[in-house]
Parts: structure tokens; sequence; C-alpha cells
């Protein structure tokens, strides 16, 4: 009998752990959601905070993006500088192999593809398609910037 009591008290124990790491998981994503937010609209304190408190900076959304790539595709020039100076990885590199460079060429931000070329990512890196960033500059129409920002 003792047996039997022990095995259903494991099996309930185990079920409490099962939904507790559930409901962890649901508010970190909850947390990553925030912090994306925060990259996407430009909300520096709410980077600071989030980065100060230990969050992992290079932390990436369910789309492979970090919040530099977010920030850097939406324009959020002083939020790119920020994240940078926080220490964030700009060579890091999406799903499809493409940088927070290669977005901010794509969207042609001018000014937060400076600041990102001087992270001094190797120009050599390759995107899935093959492409490094001088031959995907070419692609989108952006060879002119691109050459503007090594001088």
């Amino acid at each position: 009998m003792k047996i039997i009591l022990l095995w259903g008290l494991s099996i309930i124990l185990s079920f409490n752990l099962l939904a507790a790491e559930t409901q962890i998981e649901k508010e970190y994503q909850d947390l990553v959601e925030l912090f994306f937010d925060a990259a996407r609209m430009g909300n520096n304190e709410v980077l600071e905070t989030f980065v100060s408190q230990g969050f992992p900076i290079d932390q990436r959304n369910n789309q492979s993006y970090t919040a530099l790539m977010v920030a850097a595709y939406g324009g959020k020039e002083e939020s790119v500088s920020l994240l940078l100076d926080l220490g964030a990885n700009a060579c890091l590199q999406d799903k499809r192999g493409n940088t927070a460079l290669m977005g901010a060429l794509i969207k042609r931000e001018v000014a937060i593809a400076k600041d990102l070329y001087q992270a001094d990512c190797s120009p050599e890196l390759r995107n899935k398609a093959g492409l490094n960033l001088a031959e995907f500059a070419k692609i989108y129409g952006q060879s002119e910037v691109l050459q503007s920002l090594t001088n």
C-alpha cells in the first residue's frame, strides 16, 4: 500500500513540476516579447533595464532575430547605439544568415549601417544565399552606401 501511495505522490509531484516549468517558460516568453517590443519601439529605458538586470542582450526571438537586428531594421538609431554600447553582438546572423548591418542596408538606414559597420564583422561573412556583405549590398542597390562606410 505504501508503494502505491508513494508512486501516486510521485506522479502528482511530477505533474506539478511540469506545470511549474510550463508556467516559467510562458513567463520567460512574455519577457522576451517585452524586450523585443522595446527594441521595435526604441524604448531605450526598457532595453537598458532588461540588460542591467541580466537579460541576455543577444536573446533571439521566435524568428531568429536579436534585439539589435529588430532595432536596426526599424530605424531606431539610438537603440542600436545603446545595444552596441551594452555589448550586443553585431556579427550574429538570423535564420537566413543576414546580420543587423544587412538589415540596415535593406532599409536604407545609413546612419545605423555606419554604426554597425564599425562593429568590425568580417565582410566575408556569408548569408544562406551565399552572399557576402559587398554582394548583398550590390543586390539591394546599396553598394555606394557600403563604400561610403569604408571611407
